[in-house]
This record gives C-alpha cells, sequence and structure tokens, in this order.
C-alpha cells in the first residue's frame, strides 16, 4: 500500500482524493498540506467525507511541515494539486518532495473529471483575475435569454467546517450569511445570484453534481465556474478559457493555467480596452503555438461607476479583489482603471496604515502596490479590512470587488462601486459560440 501526501490548497486536493483515493485499497493518504490561503490548515478532512478507509479521517498540516512529514510518515509519493502556481514554484516543491526520498506526481483530468447527465459547460482562465466570472455571467445571460435554466457549480473554497460544506446551494443572497461565507466565497456567488441563477459549491463534487442535475428549480445545463487556473471538475463539452494581456506569456508560464488553455474550445482574449497592442499580440501567438483550432474571441471588461462624483479630484483608496492581487500577482484591476478614467488626483498608499493580517499580507506580497486586498478568510480580516479603511487618509474609497462590500464591511467615508462586465468586440462572440453548440 503506497503512502500518499496530498499537497493542496481546500480544493483541488480534496477533489482528487474523492475521485481517486478514497475508496482506492492501494493507497493510503496519510496527510494533506495546505498554502496559498490563510488558516486551512490544522484542520481534519472528517471520516465521514474522507470514506470506509479513513475512520479517524486524515490531519490536514502546513506546507511548511512538507520535508518533515514526508519521513515522519514514510510517505512513497506527493500528489501536487492546487492551482495558479508559477513552473518555477511547483518544480521547487518538487525538489523538496524529491530530496526528501518521495516521488512528485500531478494528475491529470483522466481519473478525475466527473460525467454529467446534463451538458456542461466549462469557464476557466490562465490565471485569476482573467475575468473568468464575468465571462461565466455574460454566458448564463445568452443562455437565460434562450430559455435555459442553468445551474452554476463554482470551484470548491471550502474554508470553514468541511463536514457541513459538504454539498452548498445558493439561490438568495441570504444563503450567504446562512452558509457563513467569507468575502471571497461572496464574491464568486453573489453575482450568480443577482443574475437569478443558483450556484452550488462545497467539497464533495460527485454529491453536488447530482445534487445540481436534480435542483429543484429544474436544471438544463451545468455551468463549471471555475477557480484560479484549474482545470474542469466535471467533462465539459464546451470549455471557455479567459487569457489576460494585461499578463502576456503568463498562459505559458503557470500550473495548470497552460493544461486550461490547451483544452480549450474557445480562447476570450479579455481586457483588450485597457491592454498594450504588444501584449494582445503576444498572447494571440501563443494561443495559435498551443491550441491553433480553437475559436478565439476578443473582448473588453467594460466599467461602471456609481457615482463618478466621489473619485474626480479626489485622493482615492482603491479596495481590489484579495486573490487577484495576492497569489493572481495583478497591480492594476478595475478600481485602477476607474481612478485613471475619472480624474482622481491620486491613488493613496494604504501599506503604511495596514493592520493585522492585512500587513502580513502585504509583507507575504510586496509587490501589490497601491492597492487594498479585500482579505476576508474571516472574521479577523474583516475586521482589519475595516479597520485599515479607516485608517488611511483617503477623501474616498473605490470598491472594486464584486459585491456589495457595504453590506459586509463598515467603511466610513465617501465610497463608490465599480462594477465590470465582459463586452465581445466584433465576431465570433460567445452568442455565435453557443447557437453553434447547441
Amino acid at each position: 500500500m503506497k503512502k500518499i501526501i496530498i499537497i493542496g490548497a481546500a480544493g483541488r486536493d480534496f477533489h482528487n482524493f474523492n475521485t481517486y483515493y478514497r475508496d482506492n485499497d492501494a493507497y493510503k493518504v496519510v496527510a494533506f498540506t495546505a498554502a496559498q490561503i490563510p488558516d486551512i490548515a490544522d484542520r481534519k478532512y472528517p471520516a465521514s467525507l474522507a470514506g470506509r478507509l479513513y475512520p479517524e479521517g486524515i490531519p490536514i498540516y502546513a506546507q511548511d511541515e512538507l520535508p518533515d512529514l514526508i519521513k515522519k510518515l514514510d510517505a512513497d509519493e506527493c500528489v501536487f494539486a492546487y492551482s495558479d502556481v508559477s513552473y518555477d514554484e511547483v518544480m521547487g516543491i518538487s525538489a523538496i518532495v524529491n530530496a526528501a526520498g518521495a516521488d512528485f506526481k500531478l494528475m491529470g483530468y483522466k481519473q478525475t473529471m466527473i460525467k454529467s447527465v446534463k451538458p456542461v459547460i466549462a469557464v476557466g482562465a490562465v490565471r485569476t483575475g482573467c475575468g473568468k466570472s464575468q465571462t461565466s455571467t455574460r454566458i448564463v445571460e445568452l443562455l437565460m435569454e434562450q430559455g435555459k435554466k442553468v445551474i452554476a457549480v463554482r470551484h470548491p473554497m471550502p474554508y470553514g467546517d468541511l463536514e457541513a460544506q459538504k454539498v452548498q446551494r445558493f439561490a438568495s443572497i441570504s444563503d450567504l450569511e446562512k452558509h457563513g461565507c467569507t468575502l471571497e466565497e461572496m464574491e464568486e456567488y453573489e453575482p450568480h445570484i443577482a443574475r437569478g441563477n443558483v450556484i452550488y459549491s462545497g467539497v464533495d463534487y460527485e454529491a453536488i453534481l447530482r445534487a445540481a442535475e436534480n435542483d429543484p428549480d429544474g436544471c438544463d445545463i451545468i455551468l463549471w465556474d471555475g477557480g484560479n487556473n484549474d482545470f474542469p471538475f466535471y467533462t465539459p463539452d464546451l470549455t471557455i478559457t479567459v487569457v489576460d494581456p494585461h499578463r502576456p506569456g503568463h498562459e505559458l508560464r503557470y500550473y495548470p493555467g497552460e493544461v486550461t488553455l490547451r483544452i480549450a474550445d474557445v480562447a476570450v482574449i479579455n481586457k483588450i480596452d485597457s491592454a498594450d497592442f504588444e501584449n494582445i499580440q503576444t498572447v494571440r501567438a501563443n494561443i495559435e503555438k498551443v491550441n491553433p483550432n480553437c475559436t478565439v474571441i476578443e473582448a473588453a471588461s467594460t466599467l461602471t461607476v456609481e457615482d463618478p462624483s466621489v473619485i474626480r479630484g479626489k485622493r482615492v483608496l482603491v479596495v481590489e479583489d484579495g486573490p487577484t492581487l495576492t497569489h493572481g500577482e495583478m497591480t492594476i484591476g478595475a478600481g485602477v482603471v476607474a481612478a485613471r478614467r475619472f480624474g482622481a488626483a491620486e491613488l493613496v498608499d494604504p501599506r503604511p496604515y495596514a493592520v493585522g493580517r492585512l500587513a502580513e499580507t502585504f509583507r507575504t506580497y510586496p509587490n501589490i502596490g497601491k492597492l487594498l486586498p479585500a482579505m476576508g478568510y474571516g472574521p479577523g480580516q474583516k475586521a482589519d479590512l475595516a479597520a485599515t479603511i479607516a485608517a488611511t487618509p483617503c477623501d474616498a474609497v473605490i470598491v472594486a470587488t464584486p459585491i456589495d462590500l457595504n453590506r459586509v464591511v463598515k467603511i466610513d467615508k465617501p465610497n463608490t462601486r465599480v462594477e465590470y462586465a465582459l463586452q465581445e468586440i466584433g465576431k465570433p462572440n460567445l452568442e455565435d459560440v453557443l447557437k453553434k453548440f447547441f
């Protein structure tokens, strides 16, 4: 019996276990490790989810402990199972594993994708922050216009009680509170709820799929709304991958983003309205290099500002989506674009005023710059976010996250929301693709 450690971040790792290792007598998973997301180590994958071979559950450790764990647990193999990671970092972890005496493994989709009885449209991206969510919501809108009942299933974000999060259904804003969602979860679920479609998430994606297929509101199509730059958990009938010309070349340098591009039926080059022409051409050439047969759509990320007068001539603090700025490595987002477009006098640097875990986030990700990531993986981080906004000496706050931040964090200064949507440029467009698909 091979002893396995699964290296993860509370997402792909659990899915790989559930689909391949859970009832497999040839292996014994002795541990998970956790990285990338705060406060997800020092838990257990519960026995109720782990199956008959694991009556005590499976411990979850911090990834920093990996070299010692391999020796202590006599692990034979380590399976790398999280996403939005550079090839340098992946192979650096491989070196740590090999130096400790174990084999290093990356799993493909053959053993991990689940087949649905409904048509599946999968939306992914080559990096966090490419515009996958706005692409997903655009597709939902088009499908709903055709009278289709769309059930979305989101890539996992189980940061709380894993047993309670086995299968989660979100149909109203009140469900976000019912399930104790973090800001990061709200940012992904709320846009779907606002458009009137149900979205599922959780831990056990076989159980989630069967619940979605039999949703009480009906289901014609499953929309896989991918996370980070991971490839789908469900076997897709149509795969759409979003690429970002603000980070040219990343589509071939990050795992598993290049996988999502290589398996795409459609590649969407987003943000062409704000990207340099040379960068757009670089991305287009890389698509042609690895997936010459896919359909290429060009799109703009259009901005709508609730109240431009809050921005014009003011010293502003820009609050952006947290993961996009941290492991997504973006240094410019919709809030910065809005500040420039609507005449802000200055972007105020929040770093000298950051408190608690936010100060730690800036130390971990020093290249964020003059932006405030909307980190909220727990009550403490939400409190730190509110305190940092309050302490930053600005005239106004630009809120460029996908949710109404005022609903969950007290903002004591004039503020305005920036919302963004996908707008295809020319032909082909998503409507053409969906008509051909049906």
